[in-house]
């Protein structure tokens, strides 16, 4: 797919542009989702544009408010600025109050990233596009899937991932609450999984759900997190970000 284009479609979600390797590594993702996706069942969205929109522009959104300034090699002091800029002006996160920060750490202090049900990669592989310091672990219980992250992940050549192909609940006593930041989107058992998500969770560590707004009071059964009020996803009625803060 063409990578201005891809950078036209993720203006809403993201601004400035992203810079143009990360495009490139879009468009591979995109080029290797529609061909395994013609074998195996990864996502029911079969337009390159609206993949775009509706997996990777909500991806970045959700990457950009756990890391405001994204740490990548290519961006200079003044885009890191103009970036601080555009962020202060969003009018999501205006009209809400700012979303956790204490994820963003030195590069010294990489922080642990878990994604449960990566299923085809979304969030978790574009917030490692986004964020390529963080240290990254997907849960995915289907074998084929779990193949196609591995593949993406060579593709792309993305460094400190760690596939995993069982179900969360078998992981819990082995991992333990160890993640600085667990990631859900459009996981089966929404209710169930939400507190086995917890259990990964270390101290004032921040779970970050992609969810519809219909899915929001089920949030309150988790007493042993803070949540931010919700942020609406650009060019979604019904899509919201959620960031609750482990107490």
């Amino acid at each position: 797919m063409d990578t201005a284009r891809i950078a036209v479609l993720l203006e809403p979600f993201l601004e400035p542009s992203l810079p143009s390797s990360q495009l490139d590594q879009i468009s591979i993702y995109i080029d290797l989702l529609l061909r395994w996706n013609a074998r195996i069942n990864l996502t029911a969205i079969r337009h390159p544009e609206e993949i775009v929109t509706r997996h990777f522009g909500e991806s970045f959104f959700l990457a950009r408010h756990l890391f405001p300034i994204p740490c990548h090699p290519e961006r200079s002091r003044a885009e890191s600025e103009a970036i601080g800029s555009a962020e202060s002006k969003d009018p999501y996160s205006a009209s809400s109050p700012a979303p956790p920060q204490g994820v963003l750490t030195s590069p010294h202090n990489p922080p642990r990233v878990l994604d449960i049900g990566s299923g085809a990669g979304f969030p978790a592989l574009p917030l490692k596009l986004w964020a390529p310091h963080i240290h990254l672990t997907l849960i995915e219980s289907n074998h084929k899937k779990a193949a196609f992250l591995r593949e993406v992940a060579r593709a792309l050549t993305l460094t400190n991932i760690n596939v995993i192909a069982a179900r969360a609940e078998t992981l819990s006593a082995r991992l333990g609450p160890h993640a600085d930041v667990v990631t859900l989107r459009a996981v089966e058992r929404f209710e169930t999984i939400l507190p086995q998500a917890v259990t990964f969770l270390a101290p004032n560590a921040t779970l970050a759900l992609l969810i519809g707004a219909a899915q929001v009071p089920h949030l309150t059964t988790l007493t042993t997190l803070k949540w931010h009020p919700p942020i609406p996803v650009p060019q979604s009625h019904t899509r919201v970000l959620s960031f609750g803060v482990r107490k």
